[in-house]
């Protein structure tokens, strides 16, 4: 059995903490002057100083963690938004109506409510607690709730533990050893974890992108190179800190908590599939259209409309039928088909309801389209998805949520049409260099790319074609750039 990973608590007074086994207490002098923690890797610190600001003790010992290829928390990217206001205002808004529930009780006008390691002393404010250091991860929190005409954040700052009341000393401890003891306990293995890479999962969604089987799979995968794997959800926000990478298999969307935790991740370091780029790009068939078109990407006749523009020029230049798609459709769901004046004009009315720009584009029948996945500019496999019969697209859904789907059929990457490849390989290289998915149409010799997907299904049985050696792939590139970090940290620290 492997050790656990290293948990240090840095404090400026050791003396004061009283842990289970299996964390360490150092001062934060020696913290950050000892040769021996100079050289830790895989570690999490835990800094507890008494103050963060800039250059201060605190702040150094979450810099040169960060410069040591640790894991600190709070980052330094932490302390900094503690000390933003808008950053603030932004999480009091996004808050907003749990702020309103969890005070609704309180008369006074204003509300104080300490956070310790995500918990609160008083369960009514518990859920209050955990949002706050989803946004804030940072051990020992103090937050200020003032009331106008609704109930508002107005400042949330570190504390010390000379500052924490002493009715509250036995649950403190009580909660940092509860914290200490979920962190990765130490499993029987003959694999020597070098990376942790957290897996964002949501097992209620419908759709979501991969599979229980396909993500074990990753599981296994990541461990034949080293790297543990650890399914993580969306209450996991505040966790992310612990981890040096960040898969998303969950369907993104830009006002999401996808796109929160992959700027989040990004902003922490981690390596991150998808990236904030790519989900901002890949989501909004608004920038794809005007991206592929700029670049002379073959797509159907299209055109971005908004709600001045006038309906027979939908008609005029693309003719009936026309399909329509609102800018942030996915799974063929947010995309409608209009035979004629009264459906173009009924499906306008409810689209421009939610944005003030809209794609319209040719309607392109075809039996299948193609899915080329891409990783890293370069083929990772490919598909062939067929439509539900009788039915335009791949996927029909129906009242009460029920779904039917076509045949997909993985097919050998030696097997796909030059030009299809080509088309799909040039797609997602104006995206990035991440995971893609790129839709191809295929038809009488010309061939159209319909869209770039950010976060492409990958299914066992479907999309891996049964193959493991797609997985190891994924898993490659993030040790590849894990390791390239890794050597940029070295290098900055020699």
């Amino acid at each position: 059995m492997l050790s656990p990973v290293p948990k240090l608590i840095v404090t400026d007074n050791p003396a004061t903490w009283r842990l289970g086994e299996g964390v360490e207490v150092v001062a934060a002098q020696e913290y950050l002057t000892n040769e021996r923690f100079v050289s830790l890797r895989r570690t999490r610190v835990f800094n507890l100083c008494r103050s963060y600001a800039y250059q201060s003790v605190g702040y150094y010992v979450s810099l040169l963690a960060e410069a040591r290829g640790q894991k600190p928390i709070p980052s330094v990217s932490t302390m900094q938004d503690l000390r933003l206001a808008p950053v603030v205002r932004v999480v009091s808004e996004e808050l907003e109506d749990l702020i309103g529930r969890a005070l609704s009780g309180v008369q006074s006008a204003s509300f104080v409510l300490e956070v310790y390691f995500g918990r609160s002393v008083d369960s009514r404010y518990g859920r209050l607690a955990r949002a706050l250091y989803n946004h804030f991860p940072a051990p020992l929190l103090r937050a200020r709730f003032a009331r106008g005409d609704e109930w508002e954040l107005e400042r949330v700052r570190p504390i010390a533990v000379s500052e924490i009341p002493p009715e509250h000393r036995a649950f403190l401890e009580a909660e940092a050893n509860r914290y200490f003891e979920r962190s990765h306990e130490p499993r029987k293995t003959d694999v020597e974890y070098r990376y942790d890479l957290a897996i964002l999962v949501d097992p209620g969604e419908t759709d979501a992108p991969s599979d229980d089987v396909a993500l074990q799979k990753f599981v296994r995968a990541a461990a034949r190179l080293g790297i543990e794997a650890t399914m993580i959800e969306r209450e996991d926000f505040g966790r992310l800190a612990e981890f040096d990478a960040l898969f998303i298999r969950e369907t993104t969307r830009v006002n999401h908590h996808t796109y929160r935790f992959s700027r989040r991740a990004e902003s922490e370091g981690l390596v991150v599939v998808d990236s904030p780029e790519s989900i901002l790009r890949c989501t909004n068939k608004v920038y794809l259209a005007e991206l592929l078109r700029r670049h002379g990407v073959p797509i159907p006749r299209t055109l971005v409309v908004g709600e001045g523009t006038d309906p027979n020029r939908i008609v005029t230049e693309l003719g009936f039928p026309c399909v329509l798609k609102r800018p942030d459709s996915s799974f063929s769901t947010g995309v409608v088909k209009a035979g004629s004046a009264g459906e173009l004009a009924k499906h306008l009315g409810a689209f421009f309801r939610d944005s003030e720009l809209i794609v319209a584009q040719e309607f392109v029948p075809s039996s299948f389209d193609w899915r080329v996945g891409v990783l890293e500019r370069r083929p990772l496999y490919a598909c062939r998805y067929h439509m539900v019969e009788g039915h335009w697209q791949i996927q029909k859904s129906g009242k009460a949520g029920w779904r039917r789907y076509g045949k997909a059929e993985s097919v050998p990457l030696d097997a796909v049409p030059e030009k299809v490849m080509k088309a799909g390989l040039a797609s997602a290289s104006l995206i990035g260099d991440g995971l893609y998915g790129v839709d191809v149409k295929e038809i009488g010799g010309r061939v159209m790319v319909m869209e770039v997907n950010d976060n492409p299904s990958i299914e066992s049985g479907i999309e891996d074609g049964g193959r493991e050696d797609l997985y190891q792939a994924i898993m490659r590139y993030f040790l590849d750039r894990l390791e390239e970090r890794g050597r940029g940290r070295d290098s900055q620290t020699a």
